[in-house]
């Protein structure tokens, strides 16, 4: 009986230690990158629920904002300060889109994916068509097809 017990408490003690294995991901902020001018590399990243993503203003000019549009439901919307590192914990699953404010109509975007299958894609599928700005659909429409192949 005592070895039911032990392995009963190792088991809680292993599920409550769980958040320590959390993730960070590191995405830079730069003037030219391999898929063009003013981007985030990588524009695409997927995580668990409870991961970090660390924006690195890797070239000056550039913060990060969230797109409002394209939030999942109960999501916080977040900007940070020009030049600055910031760290976001996503804690609601879904989809965010993210754009460098100063350099949005340039196509400085990106998708942050948060577990799996996240339901507002269609939805942010749908406000990548015009009237966005060109380079933002050509941006967007590149990262959905990195991710539809998958």
């Amino acid at each position: 009986m005592p070895k039911v017990a032990t392995f009963v408490a190792m088991t809680g003690a292993i599920s409550f230690a769980a958040p320590a294995f959390a993730a960070n991901v590191d995405v830079r902020m730069l003037n030219k990158g391999a898929a063009g001018c003013a981007v985030f590399e990588p524009a695409l990243v997927e995580i668990a629920v409870g991961d970090t993503v660390t924006f690195i203003p890797t070239d000056k000019s550039h913060n990060v904002a969230t797109i409002e549009e394209m939030l999942p439901v109960g999501a916080t919307p977040f900007q940070s300060k020009i030049n600055e590192q910031f760290v976001v914990t996503f804690t609601v699953p879904g989809a965010y889109g993210v754009k460098c404010p100063p350099h949005y109509n340039m196509g400085m975007v990106g998708l942050i994916v948060v577990g799996h299958a996240p339901d507002n894609l269609d939805a942010m599928r749908a406000v990548t068509q015009p009237p966005s700005p060109f380079m933002v659909r050509e941006r967007f429409g590149a990262i959905f097809a990195e991710l539809d192949a998958q």
